[in-house]
């Protein structure tokens, strides 16, 4: 089970990867770019024809690889950025997850839930 906590880094590379890379060859992708696969960060990629996406983390006994592939059109969002990766909150995460309409709209931060007193 992938979980997404609020301490969680979520990233995206900006350019598109070779889809016949495995979990070794999108984690040595990650260290190029000065990220530690280890960390629990989760990655996503997406391919050349913006129609499939894979998600990269690790969760403290192994790799998780999850890849989605639309069944037609292609992916309508992806950041653009002079770096390689590019930072998500959870919220942007989801609608891109969903093919949606991500834009710069950001969720409120996480914040934990008091008893109204």
């Amino acid at each position: 089970m992938i979980q997404i906590t609020p301490q969680m880094r979520l990233l995206v590379a900006v350019e598109p990867v070779d889809f016949r890379c495995g979990i070794d060859g999108l984690a040595r992708l990650c260290r190029n770019w000065n990220c530690d696969p280890f960390s629990g960060c989760l990655v996503l990629f997406r391919n050349k024809r913006a129609t499939a996406i894979k998600a990269l983390v690790y969760d403290g006994q192994g790799f998780w690889l999850c890849q989605k592939r639309l069944s037609s059109g292609r992916y309508l969002w992806w950041p653009d950025a002079t770096a390689p990766l590019a930072a998500l909150d959870a919220l942007q995460l989801q609608s891109l997850l969903w093919n949606g309409p991500v834009g710069s709209a950001a969720a409120p931060p996480w914040r934990s839930v008091t008893p109204a007193g």
